[in-house]
């Protein structure tokens, strides 16, 4: 996958020596700047946008977040439990399948509830009456139109396991919910939206009537600069009045886009064919998508010409490679580099793989150059993963 990202902002002129490393720095300024594009969405839509924690998590800006958005999406028991305990708003919950000592207390803590078939509905109201009766119950939909850049990432990919398939919906389906939604996208502009509506709309329309809510999904790149956010704008304002319905967006990335970077710093730098660095930064256990997804981060300050060096982490893992770069001077033993836009999946998905330490995490305020750190960790959280 190519990155869509990588905007280098503010952190341009940030010395990567004032942290130690590793460690996430993410730039409050540019999330609130984020935050102020979704508001004037909102705003002038009259859509709702929830941030799907997912994707971002930094439940230490809740303050901050809460002022501009709607509420949280969670996947699951112990992300519903983080949005109740340290923000304010709507949640919204979905998984693919739940455990029945879970869904009791998901039922309590969210407002909306969406199942992945009609036949988990009917089951869970059997077991579960009175919770369904006091919980907004949605149907998640899978559009069958497959429109992501890699196809293992594409909830529309054959066979997949996120939604129901609408080529099976029925009208009576629509008796037990009261919203529907839908995710099919990833990374991507307005135009995959408008494709996907396109295919559902159809077999959604003569059911408004008995829907409260819509729930778009996530995976807009709203607050990308290419986005074309007037045509989002008409969209979901004419989709409102048409439906009667609250229509909501529930994006990850379009809030923390660009707005992060992880530091780390070179430990060893020696010749193999070509020039290997070895960084405390890995692949593997701080940025699993450069591995899973695949791709290639963008670096801070990367030279535009001169020979690249390979770099990795440094767990015993051969895949521990992150990629060539030409660095923005010569690779050299206590060099501090950045990889850009890591506020966002980055964060979420580290691991103590191998017992390699985890970043710390700072908050910076480009406007202010106020710095803090609000995580720091130490081998103990290796240890108590473990038995």
């Amino acid at each position: 996958m190519e990155t869509k990202a990588g905007d280098p902002g503010a952190f341009a002129h940030f010395d990567l020596a004032r942290v130690p490393s590793p460690a996430f720095v993410v730039d409050e300024a540019a999330v609130r700047r984020n935050l102020d594009i979704l508001a004037d969405v909102k705003a002038r839509s009259g859509a709702k946008i929830l941030l799907a924690l997912k994707a971002f998590s930094m439940w230490s800006l809740a303050p901050l977040i809460e002022d501009y958005l709607d509420g949280f999406c969670a996947s699951g028991l112990w992300e519903a439990r983080l949005a109740k305990e340290h923000f304010h708003g709507s949640i919204s919950t979905y998984s693919p399948a739940y455990k029945a000592e879970d869904l009791a207390e998901i039922l309590t803590l969210s407002d909306h509830v969406t199942f992945n078939n009609p036949a988990q509905i009917e089951r869970w109201k059997s077991e579960a009456d009175q919770e369904l009766n006091n919980c907004d119950i949605g149907l998640r939909l899978n559009p069958e139109i497959a429109l992501g850049e890699t196809p293992k990432y594409d909830p529309s990919q054959q066979h997949s396991r996120l939604g129901f398939p609408i080529s099976q919906l029925q009208p009576e389906h629509f008796s037990a919910i009261s919203g529907v939604h839908f995710h099919n996208l990833c990374e991507q502009n307005f135009d995959a939206l408008e494709k996907t509506w396109n295919k559902i709309e159809p077999l959604i329309v003569p059911h408004f009537d008995k829907l409260k809510w819509i729930n778009l999904g996530g995976g807009h790149h709203i607050t990308r600069d290419d986005y074309d956010r007037e045509a989002l704008v008409q969209f979901l304002s004419d989709l409102k009045a048409k439906s009667d319905c609250d229509i909501y967006l529930e994006p990850g990335e379009a809030v923390a886009l660009d707005a992060g970077i992880l530091v780390g710093e070179i430990l060893d730098v020696f010749d193999n064919d070509m020039p290997i660095g070895i960084t405390d930064i890995s692949a593997t256990c701080h940025m699993p998508d450069v591995i899973e997804a695949p791709y290639r981060p963008a670096m801070l300050d990367e030279a535009n010409e001169g020979d690249p060096i390979r770099l990795g982490g440094p767990s015993c893992l051969a895949g521990d490679i992150i990629g060539g770069y030409r660095l923005p001077e010569p690779p050299h033993i206590g060099q501090r580099i950045a990889f850009l836009d890591q506020a966002h999946y980055s964060m979420v998905k580290t691991n103590t793989f191998n017992g390699v330490p985890l970043p710390s995490i700072w908050l910076w305020n480009s406007e202010t150059d106020d710095l803090r750190c609000v995580k720091q960790f130490d081998w103990t959280e290796f240890r108590d993963r473990l038995s």
